[in-house]
């Protein structure tokens, strides 16, 4: 009963001290400019990908007809907005349908290398030792791998899915963040505090996420926004180089299509809208993070 009682305490206890690192993580939002900016537009993609359907004027993949002829290439105008493609699809319901993919691989994705990143990072910089060696040497391995070539040969043994496409982006990207969170775990576990939590009698489980963890989430924060911005660009690459998902409408495929059937040099309008859509989601990600850094690391507050 007590054990249990105990339990349940650690818990409430990790559970409050993470809710109140996220809270505080937060509030420099409201004093930065410059990551305000890019959480708006980043909070402008979310609500075009939620209501995506009611944004697009046109089913994305249908063929459109004028005076009963395939509106083969046609410039913006009135009835298609951003123009059509070769096809004769909607270029502007492309776009926003597009929005979806880019909005489910970057913050998926982001997520899954932060959590990877995080947790190898905390248990290598932890335990160090053996241990500490064999992570940082896969690490190592992975740093080696260049990302479209491994994930190009991935994706090609196993089938182009927006899924496959997440994994691939995990697999590599987690690298990055476990070497920061390492660094910083090896200074943190020498701390006093830490010293103490250990005389006292508490687990290595509960040092590292209850005493280590909440100390190292502002970098893991960090890399989620930066996570988000490589994720969409690792994502559009895959897409334009034809490893995409078939039977998803993506930015990347757009561009893909357009270069595919020469749309590029003739049809300016099927190139820039989706171009434009990757930069600007790109840019709200690098926005937020770096104005994040700037409140993390006191050396680029002091340069302002």
């Amino acid at each position: 009963m007590e054990r249990s009682k105990k339990t349940h305490g650690n818990g409430s206890v990790m559970s409050s001290r993470f809710i109140h690192a996220l809270s505080s993580q937060t509030e420099w939002l409201r004093k930065d400019k410059f990551g305000l900016v890019g959480l708006f537009m980043l909070l402008l993609f979310l609500v075009v990908a939620v209501f995506a359907p009611h944004f697009a004027r046109y089913d994305p993949t249908e063929y459109q007809y004028v005076e009963n002829h395939l509106a083969r290439s046609k410039p913006p105008s009135l009835k298609f907005w951003f123009g059509t493609t070769y096809y004769g699809q909607d270029v502007y319901s492309q776009v926003i349908m597009g929005s979806r993919v880019a909005l489910i691989v970057g913050v998926t994705a982001a997520f899954f290398i932060t959590f990877i990143g995080t947790n190898l990072g905390l248990v290598s910089g932890y335990y160090g030792g053996r241990l500490d060696s064999i992570v940082m040497r896969i690490t190592d391995v992975t740093f080696g791998i260049p990302f479209l070539p491994f994930a190009i040969v991935l994706i090609a043994l196993t089938r182009p899915s927006i899924w496959n496409i997440i994994v691939t982006i995990s697999i590599l990207f987690w690298r990055t963040t476990a070497r920061v969170i390492r660094s910083q775990v090896l200074s943190l576990r020498e701390r006093p505090y830490v010293k103490a939590a250990r005389v006292s009698g508490a687990s290595n489980f509960r040092i590292m996420y209850v005493h280590i963890l909440p100390n190292v989430l502002p970098i893991s924060f960090l890399y989620i926004a930066l996570g988000i911005a490589w994720s969409t660009l690792a994502e559009a690459s895959l897409s334009f180089l034809g490893f995409g998902d078939p039977r998803m409408v993506s930015w990347g495929r757009i561009l893909y299509s357009a270069f595919q059937t020469g749309s590029v040099r003739g049809a300016w309008w099927v190139v820039v809208p989706p171009g434009i859509a990757i930069t600007l989601f790109v840019v709200s990600a690098f926005m937020i993070g770096f104005a994040y850094e700037e409140k993390i690391n006191p050396r680029l507050r002091a340069r302002k």
